[in-house]
């Protein structure tokens, strides 16, 4: 397949706004450079159905656009016809089950149910050369989902197939961003992710600034709110209905709720509800004005579910209320009012949700947003790429210390101080000769698979591919034993030697067997300033266990080289921050700011004479052996 974005165009072509075209250049140069899966990222409501029917229109080869639901189908299919041209619709939803022209647009549940009639070898126009997927976060990284099965047949015909994702969420719940490599120069997803680079994102705020969407105004609720803070999501990353039906069932707040929602709704033009559970939506439906308000639920039928939209979208209804179905695909440009009475379990349904508000349309100044469930996320802050480790961490950025890459990680702050984050490894993509230049004068910059195999990785991406390596430098990490290599804290076995790395477990179990050895369950660390014998200032650390134990060690920091040898035998591991610069010059500064400092989940020492010295420290442990933080 080639693409070609100087062809003639017809009379017709809609007009792509500037990030769009560029947006289309994007994708051209990097499947002219090679065939990795790319993601392009647009907010909702930026156009990416015009997009994806440019690049069809351009498109040498036969072309599928996958949709999951059928109002996308419907709407991206519209969005080609625009250009005068003819396209199929394979949809059971649409009662249309078409695929001999060279571009069809179809519902991935009804191609995975046909995959015989886009796989077949002898078909007269070829194989396909060009998939396209809209709401591509929803492409699983299970390998019998229903993209990946089309996928794999499609491929099957043709190795070389260009596969396009487009998202304004580019991220799954409980595995994070979809793709690996970002063209800004950063590493976001793991190694592993299905597409391979994000070739070009528009950001939400310049897409506001620019006037291309609606300001979002988020005002705090004047009447009491739901408290979910007590909920946590259940394995899959979702609220368990149960427990939602037990916040919001019968809530008090739910009249005062809808009645100031009702108050702020006036001089507004459409608005949205979105409720946790079907029961706590029929409540709400039930204080809303009768005539003027409708319900939609998973379980609405499809004549009904399409009478009501008609009718909301008309204006005939002011108040749509609705239980996580109308999040993606829906297109109401007039809704100038979200109220969320549910909360979101990640800054991407947040997105979705707000996003149905975002689009301009004639007399709107602006989408008003009332969260009533407390939720944490802000609009415009993008997703860190990992779990959210507790619900008072936000997205705190760390520059790396051997690349300058300004990383976001999950963290806390105390002012502007970043106090504490939870990065391991740098995620900024440096090219191949600085990246050799680092490894030979930086002591910390461990390879997760070892130069060798980030070179053979490198040549997969193609040979026009950008020749860029992930930044080396670990935030944190375990050394190997052996050669010294800095491994992640998760890793098996070194990537340096190809050692297995020993087991945090086996060194608690051997410890545990010696007579002359302690080990200690950390419940605490206590610092102190104080003094030797001989009256000089020294820093003294002692760690306590559940049962009154402890280990204590002592640290001197008059000197260039002792405090050196702090920073590399406790600093390296203690801090809660590690990268962002802090060097102390005295005990007295490190008790002053020992809030920077975290303390090991098990501290092992050996008797040396009559006294114990500490001789391995353990950090994010996830073993066996139960930690003093998880005692009842």
């Amino acid at each position: 397949m080639t693409l070609s974005p100087t062809d003639s165009l017809p009379a017709r072509q809609p007009a792509l706004r500037p990030y769009q075209q560029e947006a289309v250049k994007r994708v051209v140069e990097h499947f002219r450079a090679g065939h990795e899966p790319a993601v392009v990222v647009l907010p909702t409501g930026s156009g990416k159905s015009l997009v994806i029917a440019e690049l069809a229109r351009l498109a040498r080869g036969r072309v599928l656009v996958l949709a999951h639901v059928r109002e996308l189908v419907e709407q991206n299919h519209a969005k080609y016809l625009d250009y005068g041209l003819e396209a199929d619709i394979f949809s059971a939803g649409l009662g249309l089950k078409e695929s001999a022209r060279q571009v069809v647009f179809g519902s991935v549940q009804s191609v995975v149910r046909n995959l015989d009639r886009f796989a077949a070898g002898d078909h007269p126009r070829g194989a396909f050369t060009l998939l396209v997927i809209d709401e591509c976060h929803r492409v699983s990284a299970d390998e019998d989902s229903s993209y990946r099965r089309v996928i794999d047949r499609l491929r099957q015909h043709n190795p070389r197939l260009k596969i396009l994702g487009l998202t304004a969420t580019p991220y799954r719940l409980g595995q994070g961003f979809i793709y690996h490599r970002h063209h800004h120069g950063m590493v976001r997803g793991d190694e592993h992710c299905f597409f391979r680079d994000c070739v070009f994102e528009q950001p939400l705020r310049l897409m506001v600034k620019q006037g291309y969407l609606a300001p979002p105004t988020r005002i705090d609720a004047a009447v009491e709110r739901y408290d979910f803070s007590a909920l946590r999501p259940a394995d899959g990353g979702l609220y368990r209905e149960d427990e939602l039906n037990r916040v919001v069932a019968a809530s008090r707040a739910t009249p005062g709720i809808v009645a100031e929602v009702i108050e702020r709704a006036r001089g507004r033009q459409g608005v949205m509800l979105f409720a946790a559970t079907v029961a706590h939506a029929e409540e709400i439906l039930g204080y809303l004005p009768a005539g003027e308000a409708a319900l939609i639920t998973g379980e609405t039928a499809s004549q009904q579910r399409e009478a009501i939209i008609a009718a909301f979208k008309a204006r005939r209804l002011k108040f749509l209320v609705n239980v996580a179905v109308l999040t993606t695909g829906f297109d109401a440009p007039h809704v100038d009012l979200i109220a969320i009475l549910r909360p979101t379990e990640s800054v991407s349904l947040y997105q979705q949700i707000v996003g149905r508000g975002l689009r301009p349309s004639p007399g709107k100044r602006d989408c008003l947003i009332l969260d009533y469930a407390g939720n944490p996320w802000d609009l415009y802050a993008p997703e860190v790429g990992s779990p959210r480790p507790a619900s008072d961490t936000e997205p705190v950025q760390v520059e790396c210390p051997a690349c300058g890459h300004a990383n976001l990680y999950w963290g806390r702050r105390d002012g502007e101080l970043v106090i504490e984050h939870f990065g391991r490894r740098c995620q900024g993509l440096i090219d191949s000769a600085r990246s050799r230049a680092n490894s030979e004068t930086t002591t910390s910059t461990a390879e997760d698979v070892g130069r060798g195999a980030t070179s053979g990785a490198n040549k997969e991406q193609g040979a026009g591919a950008c020749k860029q390596y992930q930044c080396d430098f670990r935030f944190r990490f375990k050394v190997c034993g052996d050669c010294g290599a800095e491994n992640d804290i998760a890793a098996r076995r070194c990537h340096g030697c190809g050692t297995l790395l020993v087991d945090a477990d086996d060194k608690l179990k051997e410890a545990l067997r010696l007579k002359d050895a302690r080990v200690l369950r950390v419940s605490g660390m206590q610092l102190e300033a104080t003094v030797n014998g001989r009256g000089l200032p020294r820093l003294k650390v002692t760690y306590h266990d559940e049962d009154g134990a402890s280990l204590s060690e002592w640290f001197a920091l008059e000197t260039l080289a002792q405090r050196a040898a702090f920073g590399a035998v406790f600093l390296r591991d203690h801090l809660r921050a590690p990268g962002v610069p802090w060097r102390p010059t005295s005990p007295d500064e490190v008790v002053a700011e020992q809030r920077r400092l975290r303390a090991p989940d098990f501290v092992v020492g050996r008797k040396m004479g009559r006294h114990w010295q500490v001789r391995e420290k353990l950090f994010d442990y996830t073993g066996r052996y139960r930690k003093a933080e998880s005692a009842e």
